[in-house]
């Protein structure tokens, strides 16, 4: 335990870590923003830990929703490390904590009392000055794109946003599910409780208000422009990584079984010898999108963690899952 720490505190001196800690704050508080003044006041669920923050402020709004998160999320890390022999990176536990309490600080700038603080009334925010209640799409495009572009941020400071990903590999453990799948389904079920408790009212005192149950395509489509722009910001345009994994040859049946029936990918698989060795290698090539690179890497490092792994951007993939090879617009001369 005392070496884990020691290794864990160890870059705290180093320039890189400290630019890393600045980027990781910086995306921590455009998440916060995102979150505070744009989609938690209209009681959109974007799916994720924060999402189901939102739903429980609803029965315990004494509590701010960054206080509920962090509840939530310090258990789910404590899981990952027992569970799934997760490391927890120093800037992982920062993300963990500076997220939460700086969507508890700009939520409290916004409103001037207690009662509204409690209710996240939008009338109130502000004095009323960036109440949105009549403009919801603008509102989930402006919070979704900084939510993502600030988590983006955090991923790029080398931090794990955790949350839902954690849920989803622990079913993926006990129960053998597909992890992309269980993914899907744990973000939906969060929207779906979402309906059920905002729109509908359901385990409320007060009745929902009338119309509340479309927040539910507000926060489908919060979803997706965050994805998109957590990939943008992470890579620009390119959402999609290869990864190269060169491991020795008793390792590969394992790694096969697992990408092709947990993960529920297929992949390329060549021969190789190494060059100072001599012993033989396998190479096993596979296309994936960003947000699956963190999870796949901290399975390799349980699966055969004496393997090399190469991670690069891929501009475009056509194929299988992917998109449909481009046709040919130019002439045929043929």
């Amino acid at each position: 335990m005392k070496a884990y720490l020691k290794q864990m505190f160890q870059p705290v001196f180093t320039a890189d870590f400290a630019r890393d800690v600045l980027q990781l704050l910086f995306g921590c508080f455009v998440v916060a923003v995102g979150l505070s003044y744009f989609i938690s006041p209209y009681k959109i669920v974007p799916g994720g830990i924060f999402g189901l923050s939102i739903i429980l402020h609803n029965f315990i709004p004494a509590y701010q929703i960054g206080t509920i998160a962090l509840v939530l999320q310090i258990p789910l890390l404590i899981c990952s490390a027992l569970f799934l022999g997760s490391r927890l990176g120093l800037q992982t536990l920062i993300a963990t904590f500076a997220t939460p309490l700086m969507v508890n600080f700009v939520t409290s700038l916004a409103f001037t009392n207690p009662e509204a603080l409690q209710a996240l009334d939008p009338s109130q925010m502000f004095g009323g000055k960036l109440d949105m209640t009549n403009d919801l799409i603008v509102s989930c495009i402006i919070g979704a794109a900084l939510v993502g572009i600030g988590t983006s941020f955090i991923i790029r400071a080398h931090a794990s946003s955790g949350g839902t990903d954690i849920i989803a590999m622990l079913l993926h453990k006990f129960l053998h599910l597909h992890f992309s799948r269980t993914l899907i389904v744990v973000d939906g079920t969060i929207v779906l409780l979402g309906l059920f408790v905002i729109g509908f009212g359901w385990g409320l005192d007060t009745a929902s208000t009338e119309g509340s149950w479309r927040l539910s395509f507000y926060s489908l489509i919060t979803m997706v422009i965050m994805n998109r722009a957590m990939a943008w910001g992470i890579s620009g345009n390119r959402d999609s990584k290869i990864i190269y994994i060169i491991c020795e040859a008793g390792a590969k049946q394992k790694l096969r079984e697992w990408i092709l029936f947990s993960l529920d990918r297929t992949a390329t698989h060549m021969q190789a010898k190494g060059l100072y060795s001599e012993t033989d290698k396998e190479i096993i090539i596979l296309v994936v999108r960003e947000r699956e690179v963190n999870i796949i890497t901290d399975q390799i490092r349980n699966i055969a963690p004496r393997s090399f792994v190469i991670v690069s951007d891929s501009y475009d993939v056509y194929g299988f899952r992917w998109k449909d090879l481009p046709k040919n617009n130019g002439l045929d001369f043929k």
